[in-house]
């Protein structure tokens, strides 16, 4: 399990009655899976042709068309469950690409700015520069090359698999589309204006805002199933806020996010009550345990109680590491709590 995986649609272009495209895409699918898993990717076929996808009929909203397929396609490019790449698998009309998926591109307008696009075309390679032409126009990032898979009878048959040589091109399409959007998400992580080098190479840490509430989510999940198991209960809020509920504790808690190309990999949060100040919801990603994350993020946390008399926090009572952490950082159980199925201790704050 891992937090915030990089999320490629594999965008299925033709809607013609008895197109191959369909068919194609669910084969062009089951090549790239094993790759996308092993990069870390989440795989997500789509058509153009869908029902809560616009068709020929759907105006550019450059026109005022404010229509709910415009909305729906527009959230597979942007919001919290947004693409962060594409492979737009495209089907040769006349030596170029149908008109109808033009009209279809187009209604993305700003939203394909920045995000990686790979090409995949069944039929000839004109096609493929044509929509290259096309969505370049748009000003996404284009991969490097086009892969031309066979089209006619060879694509009726979804049971068939590509040649070698061809599976290993849209492998690399899709290689070369991570690799750009994981350098796209970095860049974005760099240039948020409150953004401050994090403990690990290359991680950012910064501000944690209600929109970030999917990938703390993800991150709370993915922490407090081991704390489930380690103190033999399910009776913990973190598993079981819903996006909307993590959203509305963002609001008033001030939390901090450790960040690396676009995934949160650590947090912590704070607030005042008075004279003491709680620190909560301390994180980090299962695989990043005993490199000193959790001991920095306690420490930049700290940071928030001056003028507070103490901190105080509290941890499951069988939660062994984290009770080991809190005890070296110089936190004492408080009175009675350690008879509790959940420990609160405090340390003074140096005055």
């Amino acid at each position: 399990m891992s937090t915030n995986r990089l999320r490629v649609v594999l965008l299925v272009c033709g809607d013609r009655s008895g197109a191959l495209g369909p068919a194609a895409g669910r084969r062009l699918a089951g090549t790239l899976r094993p790759a996308a898993d092993r990069l870390g990717a989440e795989l997500v076929p789509l058509c153009v042709g869908e029902p809560d996808l616009p068709g020929a009929g759907q105006e550019s909203p450059a026109g005022g068309h404010d229509g709910e397929q415009t909305r729906g396609w527009s959230r597979i490019a942007v919001g919290a469950d947004g693409a962060d790449g594409f492979v737009l698998v495209i089907p040769e009309h006349d030596h170029g690409m149908p008109a109808t998926v033009r009209r279809a591109l187009a209604l993305l307008g700003p939203a394909w700015a920045g995000k990686p696009v790979g090409f995949v075309v069944h039929g000839q390679t004109p096609a493929g520069r044509h929509t290259r032409r096309v969505v370049t126009a748009l000003r996404p990032v284009p991969s490097g090359a086009t892969v031309a898979a066979p089209a006619g009878g060879a694509l009726r048959d979804e049971r068939s698999v590509p040649a070698a040589r061809r599976a290993g091109e849209v492998e690399a399409v899709l290689e070369e589309l991570v690799v750009l959007a994981r350098a796209r998400l970095s860049m974005r992580e760099r240039e948020h204006p409150s953004a401050e080098p994090g403990p690990l190479a290359g991680s950012r840490v910064r501000r944690l805002l209600p929109d970030d509430a999917p990938e703390v989510t993800v991150l709370q999940r993915c922490c407090w199933t081991e704390e489930a198991l380690a103190n033999d209960t399910l009776d913990i809020p973190a598993l079981h806020e819903s996006p909307d509920d993590v959203r509305a504790w963002l609001a008033d808690w001030q939390a901090d996010g450790l960040w690396r190309d676009g995934r949160l990999l650590g947090m912590v949060r704070t607030r005042r009550d008075g004279t003491d100040l709680h620190v909560g919801r301390l994180a980090v990603a299962p695989g990043l345990r005993g490199r000193g994350v959790g001991r920095w993020l306690l420490t930049r946390a700290e940071t928030a109680g001056e003028g507070c008399r103490r901190i105080v926090l509290s941890t499951g009572a069988a939660s062994h590491r984290n009770l080991g952490l809190y005890r070296r950082q110089g936190y004492v159980p408080l009175p009675g709590a350690e008879a509790a199925a959940v420990v609160s201790l405090a340390k003074a704050v140096p005055c």
